[in-house]
């Protein structure tokens, strides 16, 4: 691994396109706003807005910070090449700039993608719902199987994740998850997420080990901001509560703490059973429900629910944003993007989602070009 003076160049020059992105003048101002603010008397009266407002600094900061931390790894990767280049080509040196140029290269691409998030909610917490589709017991071990992947993601990223419903199925799998997801550009990132995902393997279940193509889909919606409010008749919801449980069969509690609100003028139902209490559950039902419901009204208001979730589709063939073929080959390809990888294991075990999740924002903003029509067909 080696890198140039050249490259580094390179960096410092996406870095300064990062920096016109993020309009960093703009936050420093309003770094120097707020702190003003927060000084002021009485500014913990009203303390949701309080916390509304010290987040939005420690957010101003943080990308203040994250852009004068990359220009100081440039500057030490330029001094280390060249003292290396004095020292007559010192293999250490040479190795620490590389690592030091690499890791830059990384944190680059964060703030670049972060530069793309415009949307409302882009930057704040979301709600991720895995289904199982077509593919019976096959697409319910499938749905779990893109659960623990998620969770595997959430924790390379940072992010708290509070698993709010992931009931067993009867034999093998989930019936459902839905987690909620809170980190910095949660709901950005994982929008890239939201479709349909295929799985082609051996099936495990089928005795005559012959091979499946099975289905799940992924909803993401964002957590809606304090400053929304979304009012709900507490005559328009009817509330069961019932015995909780785990993936593979393991009791959560032997309580019924499990709660299942039912939105009577829509149909919409949310389950929720990660809590202790029943008060704790409805509450994270009713966030959640409330979620679905301005989603619901900004559909029939703008006829535009691409921009939260992307279009609906059945969980089945011809729909699917992302292949994960284990057998007869390894591959895991997105259809949309044409990033792939031949190393299938990273992506479901160890929760290697950076690849995919960059080269869709990549695409979805212009700044790369899809799969070939032919690759798409050949795929399908």
């Amino acid at each position: 691994m080696t890198t140039s003076t050249e490259a580094l160049d390179a960096l410092n020059a996406r870095l300064a396109e990062v920096e016109a992105y993020l309009h960093l003048d703009e936050k420093r101002a309003r770094v120097a706003e707020l702190e003003a603010k927060s000084a002021e008397a009485g500014f913990w009266d009203n303390p949701d807005a309080a916390r509304t407002l010290m987040a939005e600094l420690s957010s101003c900061k943080e990308d203040i910070q994250a852009v004068a931390d990359a220009r100081e790894g440039i500057s030490d990767a330029l001094a280390a090449l060249e003292l290396a280049d004095e020292m007559g080509g010192d293999e250490e040196l040479l190795a620490e700039a590389a690592s030091t140029a690499q890791a830059l290269e990384r944190k680059i691409d964060d703030m670049e993608l972060s530069s793309w998030f415009t949307g409302e909610f882009d930057h704040g917490n979301a709600i991720l719902t895995i289904k199982p589709g077509q593919g019976g017991l096959e697409a319910q071990d499938w749905t779990f199987m893109l659960f623990k992947m998620y969770m595997k993601y959430c924790a390379r990223r940072g992010w708290k994740v509070t698993v709010n419903d992931c009931p067993a199925a009867e034999v093998i799998g989930i019936d459902r998850a839905t987690i909620t997801v809170e980190g910095k550009n949660a709901f950005g990132m994982l929008r890239a997420e939201a479709g349909v995902h295929r799985l082609v393997r051996i099936s495990p279940t089928d005795d005559k080990k012959r091979r499946q193509t099975t289905f799940a889909g992924v909803e993401v919606i964002p957590v809606l901001p304090d400053d929304i409010e979304v009012e709900v008749d507490p005559g328009d919801i009817r509330v069961d509560v019932y015995h909780a449980s785990g993936p593979g069969g393991q009791g959560v509690n032997t309580t019924d703490s499990a709660v299942r609100v039912t939105h009577i003028p829509t149909g919409i139902v949310v389950t929720c059973q990660n809590e202790r209490s029943q008060i704790q559950n409805k509450a994270a039902c009713m966030q959640i429900l409330k979620a679905r419901l301005y989603e619901l009204e900004l559909q029939k208001r703008e006829e535009a629910l691409d921009e939260i979730r992307g279009p609906k589709h059945t969980i089945g063939f011809g729909n699917q944003i992302r292949s994960y073929v284990l057998y007869p080959y390894q591959m895991v390809k997105d259809l949309r993007t044409g990033v792939e990888t031949g190393n299938p294991d990273a992506v479901l075990e160890d929760g290697d989602l950076d690849p995919f999740i960059f080269g869709y924002h990549r695409w979805a903003t212009g700044n790369a070009e899809g799969p070939s029509a032919e690759d798409t067909l050949l795929d399908e």
